[in-house]
């Protein structure tokens, strides 16, 4: 059997026309598009490519009271940064499991993210420190480059605890001028602990967190 031909009607093609558009659109504005294209990226424990954002840089977005970030991190360093110690109490109720690091380099400074999986709020105690130690055991750490900037993340807990297999963090080498890269020295008591190996002696820096997914973002600035 030979079927008429369809006959379009100029309104019903436009109809179509503006309706493919609108979906377009909509594929290129999903939610978290941004986000992935904004940090760097990194294999746990290899040396760090550095992504590169293809949209216009965001500026450094507005923080709450506790320091938390909570939109796109942009390629411009998080918060106000000094060489002053830091420090913030978790949420009560955290359980939180630090699961890999990424380091990457932009223009002006380094920046160290740490993820995380679990419940709460991670808090954290961040100072420079001469002669790092190993919590729990007081065996020195070893690091690379030539100030160290010991990073204590609060509110965590044991992997077993959340049902998951241990993370193998070891050490991470840093891309750029400032980090030389990141030491893992364990949990105990609720706090992970880390040791940023930087080159160059005490640099500025800044901490914030980030959700969705949740991590912890270290920029150390160049001098």
């Amino acid at each position: 059997m030979i079927l008429p031909p369809v006959k379009f009607s100029p309104r019903r093609t436009a109809g179509v026309l503006v309706l493919a558009g609108v979906l377009v659109v909509s594929a290129c504005d999903a939610p978290g598009d941004e986000d992935r294209s904004v940090e760097p990226v990194t294999a746990v424990g290899t040396v760090t490519s550095t992504m590169t954002k293809t949209s216009a840089p965001i500026s450094q977005e507005a923080t709450d009271t506790t320091g938390t970030a909570r939109a796109d991190a942009g390629l411009t360093p998080l918060g106000d940064a000094d060489t002053t110690m830091k420090t913030l109490r978790p949420e009560p109720s955290s359980q939180l499991v630090v699961t890999g690091v990424r380091l990457g380099t932009h223009e002006g400074f380094d920046r160290v993210v740490f993820d995380l999986t679990g419940d709460g709020a991670p808090g954290w105690f961040i100072d420079y420190n001469d002669r790092p130690v190993q919590q729990g055991s007081g065996f020195p750490i070893e690091f690379p480059g030539d100030s160290a900037l010991e990073v204590n993340i609060d509110g965590t807990t044991y992997p077993f605890t959340l049902g998951i297999d241990p993370p193998q963090i070891g050490t991470t080498v840093g891309p750029g001028p400032i980090v030389a890269g990141v030491t893992s020295s364990g949990s105990f008591e609720g706090r992970t602990q880390f040791v940023i190996g930087v080159n160059g002696g005490k640099h500025p820096y800044s901490v914030q967190t980030l959700d969705n997914p949740s991590r912890l973002v270290i920029d150390i600035l160049r001098r």
